[in-house]
C-alpha cells in the first residue's frame, strides 16, 4: 500500500487477497491503526507468489527493504556475535567472531551481546589458559607474554607446553562450550585423582582449581534437564514504544539475553510485535529447535514450516508451558518491561547519547560500559592517572580507581598512561571483572597508539579505542576523534549528542585526575624529607631537629656531624646524608 507521494507504507500477505483488502474498505476496522492507516493509502500494488511460504519470505523482505510506516520493522537487524576456533595445526586459538563463517573453522554460540563473548572467552583463557592471541603475534614471539605471567596461558609460542596437553586443553574448552559442563567435571575428577595418586601434588592441585572455578560458574548457567537449543522471547509495550526481550538457551547453558526495540506503529498490539519480530529475526540469525513465547504466536502454523526448512530440523514454537520454562518466560517478560522503562525514563538522556556515539562508531550494539584515561600532574610532579567508568545509567562512581604514577621519567605522559592501562587491565583480567565496550583516551594519536599496544600485549579484542585529542584553541566543541587503530579522524557538529557524552566522560576523568592531583602534591610538600628516610622514625626526626634547629642544618650537616646525634649511629647517618643528597639531586 502506498500514499500519494509513492512512498510504501504497509506491506501484507494473505491466501485471499480480495478477503483481506475488504477487511480494510468495505467495513469499519475495530482498531484505530487500521482506520488511520487506510485513510493515508492512495494506491496498491500486487504480487503473486506460488506459495504461503513464499508470500512470508517476500513480506518479510519488503519490510527490510521499505521499512514501511504502518508495519512492525526490526530496526536492530544484526547478526549475533560468536566464539570461533582457529585452524591453526598445532596451537589453535580461540577468537571473537561476527559476520560471515569462514570454511572449515568451528564456531560456537551465538552470544547475545559483544560482552557475553568477552566473559566466556575470558572464563576459558582463567580455567585452561589457551591462547586467544592472533597469529601474527604469536609467531614473533621470544620470550612468554603478559598473559603467561598472569596464568591466562600455557606459552605455546615460546614451547613451555607441548601439542599433547595444549590440544587437551582446547578439547576441553570445546567440551566445556558445547555445554557438555558435567562430562568436563568428571573428567577433571579422573585426572585429579591420577595425579595424586603418582604424587604429582602440583598438578593434582591445579586440577582441583579448575574443578572449583568451573563448579561456581556453571552453577549459574547451567539449566537443570534441558539438553536442546531454546529461544524465549517476550514483548512489552508502553509509552507508544515496544521491547522484545530474547533469552538464548544453548546445550543447556544460558547464555543471557538481550533487549530489541522494534520500529512499531501507533496502537499496535502485543501480538502484532511478535509476529513481526519473529519472521524478521530468524531471516538472519540462528533458528533453535524450540521458540517459547510469552503469548501465542499469528500464524504459528506457517512460521514453523518456513523455520524447520531453514533451520533443517523440525522447529516447534510454544506458548503454553510448565515448570521450569514457565520462569523462563516470567524472567523474560519482566526484563522486557524493565528495559523498556529504562529506555523511557532515560529517552533524552544517556540511552539517547549512547545510541548516537553506536551510531558514530558503528557499533552492531549499544555500548553497555565506557572507560576514560586522563593523566595529571605539575612539571612531573605528582603523576596521577584516573579512569573513570560510565554505563547504561551514566556514571558508575564506585568503580572509579586513581593511580599514582612511579618509576617513569618525570612529564612522559606516554609512560604514564602506558603504566595506566597496564595496571588496570592486567588486574580485571586476573580478576576476570567485565571490560569495557569503548575506551576513551584524553590525548591524541601518540597516546591513543600507546593505549593499542597495551590492549595488544593484554590480547584484549572487540574494544574500541577512541582518542580524544583538544582542538587548536583548546576549545570545547572543536574535540578531534582519532579511532580505528588511528586511520580514522573526526570533528563532530557541536550539537552533536556522540560529541556530548564524549565531553561528559573526558571532563569527568579530567576532574576526577585533577583532584588525586592536587591531593598527592598536598601531601608531599606537607611532608618532611626525613619522612621517607628508612629507619628514621618520629622519635629520631624529633631529636635530630633537636638538635640541630631546623631542616636546613640537618641539610648541611655532614656524616660525623649527623652520627653525633644520640640514637643516630654511623650506618644511619650515613643513609641520611646519602638520602637527603640524592632526594635534593
Amino acid at each position: 500500500m502506498k500514499n500519494a507521494s509513492g512512498d510504501v507504507i504497509y506491506v501484507g500477505k494473505a491466501k485471499n487477497l480480495r478477503n483481506r483488502l475488504n477487511s480494510y474498505f468495505y467495513r469499519e476496522s475495530d482498531t484505530v491503526k487500521t482506520r488511520v492507516l487506510v485513510s493515508n493509502v492512495a494506491g496498491i500494488d500486487v504480487i503473486v507468489t506460488d506459495s504461503e511460504i513464499e508470500a512470508l519470505l517476500l513480506e518479510q523482505t519488503l519490510i527490510k527493504k521499505h521499512r514501511p510506516r504502518y508495519n512492525v520493522s526490526l530496526r536492530d537487524d544484526k547478526s549475533y556475535p560468536y566464539i570461533g576456533l582457529s585452524d591453526h595445526p598445532h596451537f589453535p586459538r580461540f577468537f571473537y567472531h561476527r559476520g560471515a563463517k569462514k570454511r572449515g573453522l568451528k564456531y560456537f554460540g551465538p552470544y547475545p551481546s559483544a560482552g557475553s563473548v568477552r566473559k566466556t572467552l575470558q572464563f576459558i583463557q582463567k580455567v585452561f589458559q589457551v591462547r586467544q592471541c592472533e597469529d601474527a603475534y604469536f609467531r614473533n614471539r621470544s620470550r612468554p607474554c603478559l598473559q603467561y605471567q598472569i596464568k591466562r596461558c600455557t606459552g605455546p609460542c615460546v614451547g613451555l607446553i607441548n601439542e599433547q596437553d595444549y590440544q587437551h586443553d582446547i578439547d576441553m574448552s570445546v567440551s566445556l562450550l558445547t555445554g557438555k559442563n558435567q562430562g568436563v567435571i568428571s573428567q577433571l575428577v579422573d585426572e585429579m585423582n591420577e595425579a595424586a595418586e603418582s604424587l604429582d601434588y602440583e598438578k593434582a592441585a591445579k586440577v582441583r582449581d579448575q574443578i572449583a572455578t568451573l563448579k561456581r560458574v556453571t552453577e549459574k548457567q547451567y539449566v537443570s534437564g534441558h539438553k536442546g537449543n531454546t529461544d524465549v522471547i517476550a514483548s512489552y509495550l508502553g509509552g507508544g514504544q515496544a521491547c522484545v526481550h530474547v533469552f538464548l538457551i544453548r546445550n543447556g547453558i544460558n547464555l543471557g539475553g538481550k533487549a530489541f526495540y522494534p520500529k512499531v506503529p501507533e496502537n499496535v498490539i502485543s501480538s502484532e510485535v511478535l509476529y513481526a519480530f519473529v519472521t524478521q529475526f530468524y531471516a538472519h540469525n540462528e533458528v533453535p529447535e524450540e521458540i517459547l513465547t510469552s503469548e501465542p504466536l499469528l500464524e504459528k502454523s506457517l512460521i514453523e514450516e518456513v523455520l524447520s526448512k531453514r533451520a533443517s530440523v523440525p522447529v516447534t514454537i510454544k506458548h503454553r508451558t510448565r515448570g521450569e520454562r514457565t520462569r523462563w518466560l516470567e524472567m523474560a517478560e519482566e526484563n522486557a518491561r524493565m528495559s523498556l522503562e529504562t529506555r523511557l525514563s532515560s529517552r533524552s538522556g544517556i540511552a539517547q547519547r549512547l545510541d548516537a556515539l553506536r551510531r558514530l562508531l558503528k557499533k552492531e550494539e549499544i555500548p553497555e560500559r565506557l572507560e576514560c584515561f586522563d593523566i595529571s600532574h605539575t612539571m612531573g610532579e605528582g603523576t596521577v592517572a584516573s579512569c573513570v567508568v560510565f554505563n547504561l545509567e551514566g556514571p558508575a562512581k564506585q568503580e572509579y580507581r586513581r593511580f599514582n604514577i612511579e618509576g617513569i621519567t618525570k612529564g612522559d605522559d606516554y609512560a604514564a598512561m602506558q603504566q595506566a592501562l597496564e595496571r588496570r587491565y592486567l588486574r580485571q583480567l586476573k580478576e576476570s571483572a567485565p571490560l569495557p565496550d569503548i575506551i576513551l583516551i584524553d590525548g591524541g594519536k601518540g597516546q591513543l597508539n600507546v593505549a593499542q599496544g597495551v590492549m595488544d600485549d593484554l590480547q584484549i579484542e572487540a574494544v574500541e579505542l577512541v582518542g580524544v585529542a583538544k582542538g587548536p584553541e583548546r576549545k570545547a566543541g572543536e574535540e578531534l576523534l582519532i579511532f580505528d587503530r588511528g586511520k580514522k579522524e573526526m570533528r563532530l557538529q557541536s550539537d552533536s549528542e556522540a560529541l556530548h557524552l564524549i565531553q561528559q566522560i573526558r571532563d569527568e576523568a579530567h576532574r576526577f585526575a585533577i583532584t588525586g592531583h592536587r591531593a598527592r602534591r598536598a601531601k608531599a610538600r606537607n611532608q618532611s624529607p626525613l619522612e621517607q628516610i628508612p629507619g628514621v622514625g618520629a622519635k629520631r626526626r624529633q631529636k635530630l631537629l633537636a638538635h640541630f634547629g631546623g631542616f636546613q642544618q640537618i641539610e648541611k650537616a655532614g656524616r660525623e656531624e649527623l652520627a653525633t646525634v644520640p640514637g643516630i649511629s654511623k650506618q644511619l647517618a650515613a643513609t641520611i646524608y646519602d638520602e637527603l643528597h640524592r632526594l635534593k639531586n
